[in-house]
């Protein structure tokens, strides 16, 4: 004999007993709400720059107390009067619209090799006690209007290593400058190199050259995070030497972004090639 189903009763309750109850507690809620606004001062209610907390910032630097109270307002003047930056909540105050992006410099374990690329770079150190691990990541750090960083931090946790990484990318920014440098183009927009540059770490070179508008980053996946978040849209590059070690690679790249603007260019052959400084976000 199959098994009858019982069924279960619903019972229905008129709206007009419901109404009473949801305006209790409607009531009760924005009361509840009000309370905790009010609670709140109105300076705290304001959202800071980015994620970050201004109240809670301590600066140890000269330059930091002028960025806190407010007599330094652009990051593009420090840089270029060669004030070194030693605290990364300066960054976070000048630049608010500061993007990261962490780069594939491992690898995981697999036969001949063939493991899939991490953000983390293990190794490890033999001693009497056992192995003892360590891990390191390679943090990149941009505006995407002409100001970048790039860093890298070592810890014995994956966390503490990431949030150096991120740390040292902030204190290692610049400023770059961008244009169109292609006799394909000459648009006079900043979305390429204006000139070809090379720069080397190690035995991995890298040479940026200047591409025409449409093109793409053409570029190791590394260094096209790098970059993206500089603000280059147009890029061709050729490189030499050990390239498969993609943390000299990507440092190679960073120190010819650096040649972009300490190389002398004459005005006249600046507005050739559609020089622009990185602009800072008001």
């Amino acid at each position: 004999m199959p098994k009858q189903t019982e069924k279960k009763s619903k019972v229905e309750v008129p709206a007009a007993a419901i109404a009473p109850i949801a305006a209790a507690a409607e009531v009760e809620h924005l009361e509840v709400e009000k309370d905790v606004i009010e609670a709140v001062p109105v300076e705290d209610a304001k959202p800071v720059a980015g994620s970050f907390d201004i109240a809670a910032w301590t600066p140890k630097t000269e330059i930091g107390r002028k960025v806190k109270s407010g007599e330094v307002k652009h990051l593009g003047p420090v840089l270029d009067a060669g004030i070194p930056i030693l605290e990364a909540p300066i960054i976070d105050m000048l630049l608010p619209n500061l993007e990261t992006d962490l780069l594939f410099i491992g690898q995981s374990k697999g036969k001949f090799g063939g493991g899939q690329k991490r953000i983390f770079r293990q190794t490890q150190k033999k001693s009497p006690e056992g192995n003892k691990p360590s891990f390191g990541v390679m943090a990149v750090a941009g505006n995407r209007d002409g100001f970048v960083g790039i860093g890298y931090g070592k810890g014995r946790d994956t966390m503490p290593a990431r949030e150096k990484s991120v740390r040292n990318a902030k204190i290692n920014m610049i400023k770059i400058k961008r244009g169109c440098g292609s006799w394909q183009c000459n648009c006079k927009t900043p979305h390429s190199v204006p000139f070809e540059v090379e720069g080397k770490c190690g035995s991995a070179v890298i040479r940026l050259i200047p591409a025409p508008k449409g093109k793409g980053l053409v570029i190791e996946p590394n260094c096209a995070k790098l970059l993206e978040l500089a603000g280059f849209k147009d890029v061709w590059s050729k490189t030499f030497g050990q390239t498969r070690n993609t943390n000299n690679l990507a440092t190679a790249c960073f120190e010819a972004l650096k040649k972009l603007s300490t190389t002398k260019i004459s005005h006249e052959v600046a507005d050739k090639l559609g020089m622009h400084d990185g602009k800072l976000a008001q």
